[in-house]
């Protein structure tokens, strides 16, 4: 992992996606193992903790965290790369006759696929299980990678929460920011995601990547152009 500072050009900038705290650099995540990267207030807290799939696989998972004020930043990732042999391996233990033993081609034992294959979508309904007002719900895309944006409203302080959802190269990719009430959107964070390659160097795909067991990797189109707020993935800001 890698950090460098990044300053804020403009003012103007800097006021509509900080809030009051706006006089600071911010920091440039990088994880080579995670193929990613990120822009944070300050360098995040990292937290090892575990990811239980929809099919009940249980998978490593890291949770990179930062403050500014009163507002609060996490990114997950979600190691997807182990489900086909945790479901593989569960499936020889159910009952017999039941679907996830019999190994039917589109859905694999224990239905692994489907788990890979919606990993996007029961991720957000975690979200939606939560105390809160949805004010929007989207299909977005970051860099051509396809995936899921939410913004909602807390119920019980008025808070409000952007969220994208990501899934590349079997990992999936939380995003999750809140600020108070009335505060500006923290587009700053949410918009800064990007994709790295093996050696660790930028990438934009031609067409938009859809991680799933039965569809190809597009091609990729070159080195990712850095990523201005509101240039990344043609989302809508709130």
């Amino acid at each position: 992992m890698r950090m460098r500072l990044v300053p804020l050009v403009s003012a103007a900038l800097v006021l509509s996606v900080s809030g009051p705290s706006f006089s600071q650099e911010w920091v440039e995540f990088a994880s080579q193992e995670e193929r990613i990267t990120c822009l944070f207030p300050t360098q995040p807290k990292v937290t090892e903790t575990a990811w239980a799939s929809e099919y009940g696989a249980v998978l490593p998972a890291r949770v990179y965290s930062a403050t500014q004020g009163q507002n609060r930043y996490s990114l997950t990732v979600v190691d997807y790369n182990p489900v086909e042999r945790l479901l593989v391996e569960k499936s020889k233990s159910c009952p017999a006759g039941a679907e996830t033993c019999q190994g039917i081609g589109d859905w694999g034992l224990g239905y692994w696929k489907n788990d890979v294959r919606g990993a996007i979508v029961y991720a957000t309904s975690k979200f939606l299980q939560r105390d809160v007002k949805v004010t929007h719900l989207m299909w977005n895309s970051q860099q051509m990678v396809q995936g899921q944006e939410l913004q909602l409203t807390n119920n019980a302080d008025q808070s409000r929460t952007w969220v994208s959802i990501y899934m590349h190269e079997n990992r999936l990719i939380i995003l999750e920011a809140t600020v108070p009430k009335g505060y500006p959107p923290p587009a700053l964070f949410t918009q800064s995601l990007s994709w790295l390659d093996e050696s660790g160097r930028g990438i934009r795909y031609s067409t938009i990547y859809v991680n799933a067991p039965d569809v190809p990797k597009p091609s990729v189109r070159g080195a990712a152009p850095p990523n201005p707020v509101g240039a990344g993935g043609g989302g809508q800001v709130r």
